[in-house]
């Protein structure tokens, strides 16, 4: 008989945090990206004004996308922090640092 397999595959919540990172990363190499756009095609007939609607629709566009982004890593990020109890401190200390007595003469 076999031991049971390990998940290579890593978890869920984990392996979505790490991909938002890296969209998060990759927006402005898109948007530059995008922002060079109007310069490399100006040959074919482009009028300026176009030009810049384009520029102005891919800013607005990233700015949105990095407002969608941020937000969904904030939710993925709260989803998967423990909250704070009383099982997190140590048994024995009741009282808090602040409230000790100062140590010294």
């Amino acid at each position: 008989m076999q031991p049971p397999r390990t998940s290579v595959f890593l978890a869920r919540d984990s392996y979505r945090r790490r991909r938002l990172a890296d969209a998060l990363r990759l927006l402005p190499v898109v948007g530059l990206l995008l922002f060079l756009t109007p310069l490399i095609g100006t040959g074919h007939g482009r009028t300026t004004a176009a030009g810049g609607l384009f520029i102005f629709a891919v800013w607005f566009g990233l700015i949105v996308a990095a407002f969608v982004l941020v937000r969904l890593q904030a939710r993925s990020a709260v989803s998967t922090a423990d909250p704070p109890g009383p099982a997190s401190r140590a048994p024995g200390h009741e009282h808090s640092p602040a409230s000790a007595p100062p140590d010294g003469p």
